[in-house]
């Protein structure tokens, strides 16, 4: 399966803002963008005029790398999304948010949807009963997903099920944090993404 494997704190670079993909490291002190906020490359530190064309690339590039997903997938939930009903920008966000890796990550098992694509990956989840190791299945109303019974005695998931009592859940997500369970109570709606995302320049951007 294809998958980046370069730093990902370029990333953030790249594309001006944090994305918080190491989790804990990029509220430290440790923080790439922090340290250094011009984009890499030889003539990162040079000034350039961002046309339309640049900013809808940009924000383009920032959701994919934000979700975790690769141009092609990307360019499959765009599609998805126009032939859904309502604003496609939305319907866009919304499959994101529903994917399996980022309910893991939203319900406070991972420190990062990288960490949660590799949980998932490695079978340490199940949902409706079921094991899963497909990342961007999508969920739906109704779905419950919990950490499988064999996985709970691993060292890395007591410490992540430890911490989940100081975590945040979406109001779409119904979770048990003394069993590691979650439950979709609702589909996520544009109101609950409070990342900084302008969909519609996406939306532009394809349109071409």
């Amino acid at each position: 399966m294809a998958r980046y494997t370069g730093p990902v704190c370029r990333m953030c670079r790249r594309e001006g803002t944090k994305l918080f993909l190491k989790g804990e490291r990029c509220t430290s002190g440790k923080c790439a963008l922090d340290r250094r906020s011009t984009v890499p490359g030889q003539h990162g530190a040079a000034n350039k005029k961002v046309r339309e064309y640049g900013m809808q690339l940009r924000e383009k590039q920032k959701t994919r790398r934000y979700y975790g997903v690769l141009e092609r997938q990307f360019a499959n939930y765009f599609e998805e999304a126009d032939r859904q009903t309502g604003m496609t920008g939305e319907n866009l966000l919304v499959l994101l948010e529903r994917r399996l890796d980022n309910v893991v990550y939203r319900m406070g098992m991972a420190e990062s949807r990288k960490e949660a694509r590799q949980l998932v990956l490695h079978g340490h989840f199940t949902l409706n009963g079921k094991k899963v190791t497909i990342p961007s299945i999508s969920v739906r109303v109704g779905d419950v997903i919990t950490v499988k019974e064999s996985s709970r005695d691993s060292a890395k998931i007591k410490g992540l099920m430890e911490g989940l009592a100081s975590k945040l859940s979406p109001k779409w997500l119904e979770v048990d944090k003394e069993n590691a369970v979650a439950k979709v109570v609702a589909l996520p709606a544009r109101d609950d993404i409070d990342f900084d995302f302008n969909e519609q320049l996406i939306v532009e951007l394809y349109s071409k």
